[in-house]
């Protein structure tokens, strides 16, 4: 498929509601408002093809990123290049799929993740927690990583974090609490007094972001 003819499937895809969703959610104008599942019907059907994903990523369209991040091959990309796809990054939801599914299969994650981690891009500071943040939840506190260090930055960068890295510094803080019982007190202190996502809006039955209500749901589903 040609970028044309991949923008017009998309095109012809356009919901409203995704649409309006997606620009709550902080998506710029350059997108048609296509549901996830749909980018991702379209992806199996052209499975790789990396040429025609950075070719996507450049026309800057929200689901062109989307679909790009699903058909490209991370290891194919140099560092620098997976640095200039994360700090021209379109919205959140791009974002995360682009740490998921590129930056997190890259072989110099842990090199650019160390940069991030210094970075006041608000993207490539929100890839570097968000790499992090999943050290972290498999175990990275046995690998060196420094969590009382990390709690100190949260409790005095997060307040005034953009929103972008918020997210992912929020990520880490619960990471912490839920999988290392000894630094959970703090952690949970730490969430109470910023007090970020406290009101977070939830469907039932869902856990919201707020992070002393959820370490505690997810330490009580572990026994």
């Amino acid at each position: 498929m040609t970028v044309k003819e991949v923008l017009a499937e998309l095109e012809s895809l356009s919901d409203e509601a995704r649409r309006r969703h997606n620009t709550k959610a902080g998506a710029p104008d350059n997108q048609f408002g296509v549901k996830l599942g749909d980018i991702r019907a379209i992806a199996k059907r052209i499975k790789s093809d990396h040429e025609l994903a950075l070719a996507l990523w450049e026309t800057g369209n929200v689901e062109a990123q989307l679909l790009a991040t699903l058909i490209i091959k991370p290891k194919s990309l140099s560092g620098a290049e997976v640095d200039a796809m994360t700090r021209s990054t379109t919205c959140g939801q791009v974002a995360d799929w682009l740490n998921g599914y590129v930056v997190a299969q890259h072989p110099d994650k842990e090199a650019l993740r160390v940069k991030w981690m210094k970075d006041k891009d608000r993207w490539a500071a929100r890839a570097g927690w968000s790499l992090t943040a999943s050290r972290v939840n498999k175990g990275a506190g046995e690998a060196g990583e420094d969590l009382e260090s990390l709690l100190d930055r949260i409790e005095k960068e997060m307040p005034k974090a953009k929103p972008e890295v918020q997210w992912a510094m929020n990520n880490t803080l619960a990471a912490i609490g839920i999988q290392h019982p000894e630094h959970r007190q703090r952690a949970v202190a730490i969430g109470e007094k910023i007090g970020l996502y406290r009101d977070w809006p939830v469907s039932k039955g869902c856990t919201p972001p707020y992070v002393p209500v959820w370490i505690a749901a997810m330490v009580k589903a572990k026994k």
